[in-house]
């Protein structure tokens, strides 16, 4: 059998990022939660996968009893290791490989080694000095007493700690996300008086023509007049950039405040 089972845990629950509530700037609040959903998102989809190869069925039912009996059980896959060399290096996070035949033990860690993935070995005997250097990145845990509550304790450190590093990857690319976004608002609020200028030019320009209507063909007269009113459009968006850009400031200072006196109210306890 080379494929011998998928068990697949239901998404988990992933609380709300907390973020700074600006209440008077609900364009900028729509952004943050954009990247919220976003990064949630991300979380769910890239919850943690294990990857058991085994050729005995045994070995991976008694790994996957076990987990079952933590708080966090992550996605996982078992098969033999006729499968493992097929594998891309973005199928999982942490593979587990044990009770395989030794005339493919080798080929099969360098497999999973070369997917640049964690990989923890339980192996019957200890590793020979060749194998260490050889498979340096492999975790090994040798097969004794214990040695699945101490699989799955090793196991659920490392799927940790590769959530945290896939984390700061999103938040990352969030931030790099939100830089963009910020230097547009901030080329747009330096062009804002430039584009002011032009657009009283255009307003101002196209009132004077309409007050001659009766020089005006219909046609001629309905264009202009809608030339005006997106030039008011205009006109109120780039008042709204104003707006946000004193209220932001606002934020800004209260935040400073808060923090201030955060501060001091701790200095005062100690």
């Amino acid at each position: 059998m080379k494929f011998l089972a998928l068990h697949k845990s239901g998404p988990r629950k992933i609380p709300n990022s907390h973020c700074l509530a600006l209440h008077n700037c609900p364009d900028f609040v729509t952004g943050l939660r954009k990247t919220e959903r976003i990064i949630e998102e991300n979380e769910i989809l890239e919850q943690s996968t294990v990857l058991i190869v085994s050729d005995h069925v045994e070995f991976a039912h008694a790994i996957t009893a076990r987990w079952q009996s933590q708080r966090d059980v992550p996605t996982m896959t078992m098969m033999s290791t006729d499968l493992c060399q097929e594998m891309g290096a973005g199928t999982f996070d942490l593979a587990i490989i044990g009770a395989v035949r030794n005339d493919v033990l080798a080929s099969t860690l360098a497999a999973l080694e070369g997917s640049a993935n964690s990989v923890l070995h339980v192996c019957e005997n200890a590793p020979n000095e060749d194998s260490r250097n050889t498979q340096s990145r492999v975790m090994r845990l040798r097969k004794q007493d214990g040695w699945l509550d101490v699989l799955i304790l090793l196991a659920s450190e490392t799927l940790r700690k590769c959530e945290a590093i896939a984390h700061a990857r999103r938040l990352e690319q969030a931030n790099a996300l939100l830089d963009a976004e910020a230097t547009l608002g901030r080329y747009i609020l330096e062009m804002r008086h430039s584009l002011n200028n032009a657009l009283t030019s255009i307003l101002g320009n196209s009132e004077l023509i309409l007050l001659e209507e009766e020089t005006l063909s219909p046609a001629a007269s309905s264009q202009i007049e809608t030339i005006r009113n997106m030039g008011l459009r205009m006109h109120e968006v780039l008042q709204r950039f104003s707006s946000l850009e004193k209220e932001l400031k606002v934020a800004e200072k209260q935040a400073k405040t808060e923090t201030i006196a955060k501060a001091q109210a701790a200095g005062a306890i100690f």
